[in-house]
């Protein structure tokens, strides 16, 4: 479903991605680890079209991301952001079904509603909250709401960017239980960043490691916990001594 082959971006003199391959099939869920100002967030704005790679080609079910028609392009993707990204002045019923609401195939209002209040109902929350702000919810209701509007226009591939940072750890088992429920039911393709190896381990099919620039190693969560490759060692139980420690 995603296809990354020889992606490089550069800002200036710092080359963030030096030649990204990556193959994610259709209808799996793929989790992107790999340690701070790696260039992970990159990754996922070269795939959306936000940032233009310098080199190498990006396609989406075999369409070069470049020369698609844009609306029906973004229409496939469906994204929770790492803090949210509510907006304040909209009620949540309106946030969830802020993309419903626009473009060529704008819904009625009452029926963006319905549908917005059925995804809210899906995350676990009941629609009185429809008619909160995200002002008026806890940090766990506001990333509940997040995914709601992530999955209301029924996407082919979500991207979900640190979804459990900021979170406690019952919350954030909340949340990874629920992309994964998500992602299954709907038959759609994930790609997941995140830092937090309890996610890994409850969200992926795949893991994918970016360092360097490049990507470093893939292969299952159990080939994960197995692997000798150590900077994969190193990072997924938190030491502070290995090769990574060495290159910074």
């Amino acid at each position: 479903m995603i296809e990354l082959a020889g992606v490089h971006k550069a800002f200036g003199t710092n080359a963030v991605l030096r030649g990204v391959d990556l193959l994610v099939p259709r209808g799996t869920s793929m989790v992107i680890i790999g340690g701070s100002g790696t260039g992970k967030s990159v990754l996922l704005k070269c795939i959306l079209g936000l940032v233009r790679p310098d080199a190498g080609v990006v396609r989406i079910a075999g369409e070069n991301a470049r020369t698609a028609g844009r609306e029906a392009f973004l229409a496939r993707f469906g994204m929770l952001f790492q803090g949210s990204a509510l907006f304040d002045s909209l009620p949540v019923w309106q946030n969830v079904a802020f993309r419903l609401m626009r473009g060529a195939t704008k819904r009625p209002r009452d029926e963006a509603r319905a549908i917005a209040i059925e995804k809210l109902r899906r995350v676990g929350l009941g629609p009185e909250v429809g008619e909160l702000y995200p002002a008026e919810l806890s940090g766990g209701m506001q990333k509940r709401v997040g995914l709601a509007r992530a999955i209301a226009a029924e996407p082919e591939i979500i991207f979900f960017d640190e979804p459990t940072t900021g979170l406690d750890p019952i919350m954030a088992g909340v949340i990874d239980d629920l992309i994964r429920e998500i992602v299954v039911e709907m038959g759609a393709t994930a790609m997941t960043i995140t830092h937090d190896m309890r996610t890994v381990r409850a969200v992926a099919d795949h893991v994918a490691m970016l360092h360097d620039g490049i990507i470093r190693w893939t292969g299952t969560v159990q080939e994960m916990d197995a692997t000798p490759d150590p900077y994969v060692h190193q990072f997924i139980n938190g030491l502070a001594q290995g090769p990574i420690a060495s290159v910074r």
